[in-house]
């Protein structure tokens, strides 16, 4: 097992600025001393996000996660320690140092790791083959001169590669290069039979004779590869018809939570302000890109997920759709729309139901950002797109018509969560659908109710059971006694000490985190062995105990008087140990009779004893 040095992760956290690597993934603003944004774990509209730079730390108010930097690249790229250690490693120049014996061996090295670096060198080997002289490197670059209009530089740009239709050549290449058969196995880029020995006669190209796109994730890493049919794709391809073959799922690749170009198109939408242009395909975002059009974005050969829009939501709020105005589109964008709604995107859409059909790349290469730019004093607010989608001719419509069309545009309203957008929406769809606003807000209030009945009635059934749990759980409401103590261990050590000799440490629930840190950290206090609230990684068994750590060193508490909340807490920590034994005691004078074993006696004393300690002060002495 790998260890890495205290040392080394003491260097990553001095070194590291955390607002640097949360920048990466999301838009950070300037509020005070720290920064803010959309929280990257959970869907929010208004930021509650916070970086701490200073601390080194982030929380979210929203959803209480926190942690480091560290934490941060674990969690948001699915890593372990020690992958996000290595990674953080190659990417700020840091070297990371092991314990004696203990670093990973080549075969142990990181598979996600070694996947990014397997899809770099195949996106360098295609890249070559593309820019080869040789008879199919002449051809795929007069293609992408002559037939797709392309300039050789945006091919240098993006790394445009070739697949020669010999699938021998990347094979061999990858072999030689040493890759484990993990990452062979699992990158995507070749058919291998499970059972089959891993070797030159077994490897099978997914990609033959085709034009190869490298795809990246948000962070600008490959993970993937789109391949285009050309001539050059052989006649035995299995994949021969099918225009475009995309890389399957890997650990290192979700294509429902991946944009092609967001890597790029995420600084100018953010810092400049610009909305995302959601396009189909990534040779549309690529000629929006040639033309300077540098926020277009596409999905990976599937519909928009959700995951992609709430990815979309951390860098801009604003997106223009700029799809194909044929039927195929447009049935994808009214399935899109709710997504769109739901996530707090405002959405607009170019070049929807204009006289003639609009290519956006033809459009793009004929007329370049002017094109765009006229498209855009035309374009459909969301609602002026779904009535006009659902309802081309609504002054002729029958009442019977407009009555279905109110219900899907009702169905596309109901997925916001806003009153007002909800409210600004229908009214908005009123006028396209020529129909009373009051109407039709009557008839979505009537459909939300039809929607709530069955929900209202479970709960009625179950309000017995609630009202139970919510008597039972309500004097839990209060934070345990053992995080306050917590709290105060983390911000005022100099109290530690004598906190550790104040009371028994059995009182100390242990089952839950604060409790266990607790009793942990107070042993150290006793034992003069505290290393400093910079220095607990040692004593943090688990990533919740970080997070944990994190969340309540984020904060300084404004506090008057920490010595009296420490006495209040340990007086809690008492009144738990020991009333309980008290009510026993009563419990057994109140049933005991003359022929019981009971010492009564005994019972008086001890009661009386620990009467005497919940009365007692609890007095913090200096040590």
């Amino acid at each position: 097992m790998s260890v890495i040095k205290p040392t080394c992760l003491r260097d990553i956290k001095l070194r590291v600025n955390i607002v640097d690597v949360v920048s990466r993934v999301m838009t950070l603003r300037k509020a005070g001393s720290r920064f803010k944004g959309l929280c990257p774990f959970h869907a929010e509209k208004t930021p509650s996000f916070h970086v701490d730079p200073d601390k080194g730390f982030f929380k979210c108010f929203g959803c209480g996660k926190a942690g480091d930097v560290i934490t941060f690249v674990r969690d948001t790229e699915l890593l372990t320690f020690t992958e996000a250690m290595e990674t953080l490693g190659k990417r700020f120049g840091i070297v990371i140092e092991y314990e004696e014996g203990t670093g990973p061996s080549r075969e142990e090295r990181s598979l996600r790791q070694e996947l990014f670096d397997l899809h770099e060198f195949v996106a360098e080997f295609y890249f070559q083959q593309f820019k080869g002289r040789t008879s199919a490197g002449d051809y795929i670059r007069a293609y992408w001169a002559e037939k797709r209009r392309f300039l050789p530089e945006l091919a240098d740009e993006f790394k445009i590669g070739l697949a020669e239709g010999d699938d021998s050549g990347i094979g061999a290449a990858v072999l030689k290069r040493g890759f484990s058969e993990d990452a062979i196995r699992q990158c995507g880029i070749f058919f291998v039979r499970e059972s089959a020995v891993l070797s030159m006669g077994n490897l099978r190209a997914r990609f033959r004779g085709r034009l190869m796109i490298p795809i990246r994730d948000h962070q600008g890493r490959i993970v993937a590869f789109t391949g285009r049919q050309t001539d050059l794709t052989p006649a035995d391809d299995p994949s021969r018809e099918a225009k475009y073959v995309n890389s399957p799922e890997t650990p290192i690749f979700t294509k429902g939570n991946l944009l092609f170009n967001l890597d790029r198109a995420r600084d100018p939408a953010s810092k400049e302000n610009r909305p995302f242009v959601l396009v189909e395909g990534q040779l549309d975002a690529l000629r929006c890109w040639s033309v300077g059009l540098k926020t277009a974005v596409a999905p990976q050969g599937t519909a928009i997920t959700e995951s992609q829009l709430l990815l979309l939501r951390r860098y801009q709020h604003r997106i223009e759709c700029f799809f194909d105005s044929d039927e195929p589109g447009q049935k994808a964008s009214l399935r899109f729309l709710p997504l769109a709604l739901k996530t707090g995107l405002e959405v607009r859409f170019l070049g929807a139901h204009s006289s003639s059909k609009v290519d956006p790349d033809l459009l793009l290469l004929e007329r370049g950002l002017a094109g765009y730019t006229e498209l855009q004093k035309g374009s459909l607010s969301a609602m002026g797109y779904a009535c006009l989608s659902i309802l081309p001719n609504a002054d002729v419509a029958s009442p019977e018509e407009k009555t279905r069309a109110a219900v899907q545009v009702q169905s596309i309203v109901s997925a916001t969560e806003s009153e007002v957008a909800r409210s600004q929406f229908l009214a908005e769809a009123a006028g396209y659908l020529k129909l009373p606003v009051a109407a039709l807000q009557k008839d979505f209030q009537s459909s939300l109710r039809r929607q709530q009945l069955p929900i209202e009635r479970q709960d009625s059934e179950k309000a017995p059971v609630d009202a139970q749990s919510a008597q039972a759980t309500s004097s839990n409401r209060d934070i345990a006694p053992e995080q306050h103590l917590l709290l105060i261990c983390l911000h005022w050590e100099n109290l530690g000490k004598s906190l550790a000799h104040a009371f028994p440490h059995e009182w100390i629930d242990v089952t839950h985190p604060c409790g266990a840190l607790l009793n942990r950290f107070l042993a150290e206090f006793e034992q003069d062995n505290w290393p400093g609230r910079d220095h607990l990684d040692g004593l943090l068994e688990s990533p919740e105990e970080k997070a944990l750590v994190a969340s309540l060193l984020f904060d300084m508490p404004a506090l008057d008087d920490p010595v009296k909340v420490l006495q209040e807490g340990i007086q809690r920590l008492r009144g738990r140990a020991l009333e309980p034994r008290l009510r026993k005691i009563d419990l057994d004078l109140a049933t005991h009779h003359a022929e019981s074993s009971v010492d009564a006696i005994s019972l008086l004393r001890l009661r009386s004893e620990l009467q005497r300690q919940l009365r007692q002060p609890i007095n913090l002495a200096p040590l």
